[in-house]
C-alpha cells in the first residue's frame, strides 16, 4: 500500500483535528512489530485519525517509523512532534449483515375515519402498530395472536 497524500491545508485541516486526542497505540522498545501494525490498523479503521507515541530516543528512527506506517497501512502522515506521530486514513463504511429471520420493526400507520354525516372533516391519527398488531378495517389495532396466559393467573382470573 502507498500513502495517501495531503495537501498543506489539509494536514493543518487534521493536526487541528488531532490536537485534542491522546494517543492509542504505544510503541515500545521492540520497534514496529506485527502486533503494533495489527494494532495500528485496527484503531485507524475505527477511529480514522489517531496518535501513536514512539519510546524511542532517537529522530530518525521515529520518522522512519512514521514512514513505515503510513506506507505499510495506507495512511497519511499527518505530524510528527515529540515522540508523538498522527496518522490519518479514512473510515471505511461499515456493513451490516443481512438477518434473514429478521422482522420489520413497528409501522406508523395514518387512520383515516370519515363521519357518518357527509358534511364534516374526516378523522385523521397516526397509530404505532407493533409486530404483534393488526390495523382492523374499522381503523382499530388489534393483536394478531392470543397473549399467552400462565396457569396462575388463568387461575385467579375464573
Amino acid at each position: 500500500m502507498s500513502a495517501i497524500t495531503l495537501t498543506a491545508a489539509q494536514r493543518k485541516e487534521k493536526r487541528a483535528e488531532a490536537h485534542h486526542l491522546d494517543p492509542v497505540v504505544l510503541i515500545g522498545a521492540e520497534g514496529l512489530t506485527d502486533a503494533v501494525l495489527k494494532e495500528t490498523d485496527a484503531a485507524l479503521k475505527a477511529h480514522g485519525l489517531i496518535k501513536v507515541r514512539v519510546f524511542s530516543d532517537d529522530r530518525q528512527v521515529r520518522e522512519d517509523m512514521l514512514a513505515q506506517l503510513s506506507d505499510r497501512l495506507g495512511a497519511a502522515p499527518i505530524q510528527h512532534i515529540g515522540k508523538l506521530l498522527v496518522l490519518w486514513r479514512p473510515i471505511p463504511p461499515k456493513e451490516k449483515p443481512v438477518d434473514e429471520d429478521r422482522k420489520p420493526g413497528p409501522k406508523v400507520v395514518k387512520v383515516i375515519k370519515y363521519s357518518k354525516r357527509g358534511g364534516q372533516r374526516p378523522e385523521v391519527k397516526k397509530v404505532t402498530i407493533l409486530g404483534n398488531q393488526r390495523l382492523t378495517q374499522g381503523g382499530t389495532v388489534k393483536r394478531a395472536k392470543k397473549r399467552i396466559v400462565s396457569r396462575k393467573k388463568r387461575a385467579l382470573e375464573s
